[in-house]
């Protein structure tokens, strides 16, 4: 039985199509608004009516054809928010009218360590066949969680997959903890700066780096002790000396973790300024698609470690403490309508944004 509205036998979505035309952005494939099919609901499924959705850098991959297992015809996006209009249970469903975010990825559910299953991020390509560019969305009710009542459809859009990154790099695979000193490179990505948030929120001291000041700046605003350009070669130096000055008399001026989005030489570049047993978390390999590692860091006990993405339980612990803390998400820009997806992508593209890009797609302002 289906409760609520009818389920429209269509949705128009933003989904992937071989281009036919040369692109001067290194585009192979486009990203067309189309009509395409809904399949009414099953038991244990929900329909979702999309109010907003958030782009990723892979969504810039996948027009590059830099990604794998991209899909003619899927859907874009990962990130998605909205509200339960329909179910396919029974009439008592409770998930009726409960406003809720899409899970960005499939295939991890509570392993402290790693996906339990074959690992896949919405979206865009073969599996999972999900994507949230789209004003309906059908999904099994697992595949939802409850959005966070403090934020607004767009500033929830805004979250899954930053949000969840950002936690397994920050909170599980660095352990920070209030009073830690922390680095965090890159700012200004949804990532950085969920991650900055986070620590923050966690009561650690957060320095930064970017390649440009007013990112910095605007870091500071939201809780940063300070930041270095990483385009200048002593920025190591100059986050030093910022730990120096903030460091209470007594305490050790060293940097306990670093969670890096570039790769590259980040180990021999703070190798100097981590403590012993400092941990550098990389999610990301922005500058270079491998990391040296030398023995000063083997006998300095300095680790390195890997993070991609997190579990269903990450996220459910990270959606918690983002309503216990009342943290909103960074939005740099807003496009109306689907139909505008284009200016979304070339916004992200240029890589000016500080924050998320979100397209708003319907009714965003209604919270719990």
């Amino acid at each position: 039985m289906t409760l609520g509205i009818q389920v429209p036998s269509t949705t128009k979505a933003v989904v992937v199509r071989k281009s036919n035309t040369k692109s001067s952005q290194e585009y192979v494939n486009d990203a067309v608004l189309e009509d395409i099919p809904l399949h009414q609901l099953e038991p244990g499924e929900v329909l979702v009516k999309i109010h907003a959705v958030a782009f990723n850098h892979r969504d810039v991959w996948i027009r590059k054809g830099l990604y794998p297992g991209i899909q003619d015809g899927a859907v874009f996006g990962a990130d998605g928010a909205g509200v339960i209009v329909a179910s396919g249970d029974s009439q008592n469903d409770s998930m009726i009218n409960q406003r809720v975010f899409l899970l960005p990825s499939h295939g991890w559910d509570d392993h402290p360590d790693a996906p339990e299953f074959q690992f896949g991020v919405v979206g865009g390509v073969r599996w999972p066949a999900l994507g949230t560019f789209a004003e309906y969305v059908v999904v099994e009710k697992d595949k939802v969680l409850p959005s966070a009542p403090h934020l607004s459809d767009i500033d929830m859009a805004a979250w899954p997959t930053a949000g969840l990154t950002a936690w397994r790099a920050t909170m599980v695979n660095a352990e920070v903890q209030r009073g830690q000193n922390i680095l965090i490179t890159g700012i200004g990505g949804g990532v950085a700066l969920t991650a900055l948030q986070l620590a923050v929120a966690q009561g650690a001291s957060v320095y930064v780096t970017s390649g440009n000041q007013e990112k910095i700046n605007k870091a500071i605003e939201l809780g940063a002790k300070g930041g270095a350009n990483y385009k200048d070669p002593n920025w190591p130096k100059e986050i030093h000396k910022l730990i120096r000055k903030n460091s209470p008399a007594g305490f050790p001026a060293v940097l306990d973790a670093v969670v890096d989005s570039g790769g590259g030489d980040i180990m021999t570049s703070i190798g100097s300024i981590l403590k012993q047993g400092g941990r550098v978390i990389c999610y990301g390999m922005t500058a270079q698609p491998k990391i040296t590692f030398t023995m000063r860091e083997v006998l300095r006990n300095q680790r390195l470690i890997g993070s991609t993405m997190g579990s269903t339980q990450d996220l459910r612990d990270a959606t918690e403490f983002l309503s216990k803390h009342k943290i909103v998400p960074v939005v740099s820009q807003v496009v109306r309508g689907l139909g505008n997806a284009e200016k979304g992508f070339e916004m992200l593209r240029s890589g000016m944004q500080f924050g998320k890009i979100i397209i708003e797609v319907g009714d965003t302002k209604t919270k719990l």
